[in-house]
């Protein structure tokens, strides 16, 4: 583990914990999506980028087995008051674990395992670089805490510039979270049910050719994060990216997230990332 430097470990050298959280809520927001909301005791503090490990569904009195491993999934945000600290996931019910976490209802108790991961690098003040953060899919719920903490250091909030796609107006996580924040905020959807009817790399393309002087963080599917990477390299931008790939463990045990990252071998994706600059991705081997 190392100091708060956004590589190979934790912020403030703390080590992940094991518990046992409280479901205080677990809504429905439109099409697939869900907004899970935990009470947590003990819970270190964060950096955006870093995810937790979650079990399948409630935990109960008779331990489940099927499905056995827990799912990966970005820490949306914290909220800590007073004696409460209460942590919020956004994740969409895709498969049989998330069907069963669906399930879980408010006094219920699911696992927690967490942060894991290496951060995107913090954000400080007087850079002059404008922050235009990319968010396809699920991949919109590892940004929210980046932007809230982007616009904190920004002389003017329209130096923190969103951009959020998904398939329709239904299918996108957090956006009323994300205009209650303040930032710059652009839409695009595939269907055109909301903002810009196409593909969210195509609002970057835009955002880049009218101000190339920016740094791109993206989180989404591969092809996505790909375009963005491809966009950012074209203009000789800086782009980091939070890779999705499937984990059991989240420890660099199973091997299972490795990535093809650098000039040759690969990363783990659950300890050297999930962040990683988009450069050093070998985009055309990623699974």
């Amino acid at each position: 583990m190392t100091t708060d430097d956004g590589k190979n470990g934790n912020p403030q050298n703390r080590l992940p914990v094991r518990l046992d959280a409280e479901v205080v809520e677990n809504r429905h927001e439109g099409g697939g999506n869900r907004r899970l909301v935990v009470e947590v005791a003990e819970w270190p503090d964060f950096r955006p980028g870093q995810f937790v490990m979650v079990s399948p569904g409630p935990r109960a009195d008779v331990e489940r087995w099927d499905p056995l491993l827990p799912r990966p999934m970005a820490i949306y945000r914290l909220r800590r008051d007073g004696g409460s600290t209460q942590l919020e996931i956004l994740y969409k019910v895709s498969g049989r674990g998330t069907g069963l976490l669906a399930q879980a209802v408010s006094g219920q108790r699911v696992r927690l395992v967490g942060p894991l991961g290496c951060p995107f690098p913090a954000i400080e003040a007087g850079s002059g670089l404008r922050r235009i953060l990319v968010g396809g899919g699920t991949g919109i719920a590892s940004l929210f805490d980046l932007a809230a903490r982007a616009l904190e250091v920004a002389s003017d909030p329209t130096g923190v510039q969103v951009l959020l796609g998904a398939r329709s107006a239904e299918d996108l996580l957090g956006a009323d979270d994300f205009e209650t924040l303040g930032v710059t905020l652009s839409f695009a959807t595939e269907d055109g049910s909301r903002g810009h009817r196409g593909f969210v790399t195509e609002l970057l393309e835009q955002c880049l050719d009218a101000d190339p002087d920016s740094m791109v963080y993206a989180c989404g599917p591969t092809p996505m994060m790909e375009r963005c990477a491809g966009i950012s390299s074209e203009r000789g931008v800086t782009c980091m990216v939070s890779l999705e790939n499937h984990m059991a463990c989240g420890f660099g045990v199973c091997l299972g997230c490795a990535a093809p990252v650098g000039s040759e071998g690969y990363a783990l994706v659950c300890q050297e990332g999930p962040v990683f600059d988009a450069a050093t991705v070998r985009w055309g081997e990623m699974p």
